[in-house]
């Protein structure tokens, strides 16, 4: 007999779900939810996006970094600390 550990929840795009949530890049809140504290965009089999729906998310993800209301990486947060030597 062959148990299972677990069984895996049904991914679904949320944007899709719910039309209340609109993309955009001035949303800095959702789309913090998209990205790792290092800085880099989520993927969608991660995510359980759509296509549609993560590429309209990831240009607004840079649409934010360029605004300079996102950091691009990491090292750009002023959580980070550089060490000194």
């Amino acid at each position: 007999m062959v148990y299972r550990k677990f069984a895996p929840r049904k991914k679904f795009c949320r944007f899709c779900a719910s039309k209340e949530n609109i993309l955009d890049y001035k949303n800095v809140d959702m789309l913090k939810d998209f990205v790792t504290d290092r800085g880099k965009i989520i993927a969608r089999r991660i995510t359980g996006n759509c296509a549609k729906h993560q590429r309209a998310l990831t240009t607004e993800i840079k649409k934010a970094r360029q605004m300079a209301l996102l950091y691009y990486t990491a090292t750009h947060s002023t959580d980070v600390r550089k060490k000194t030597t």
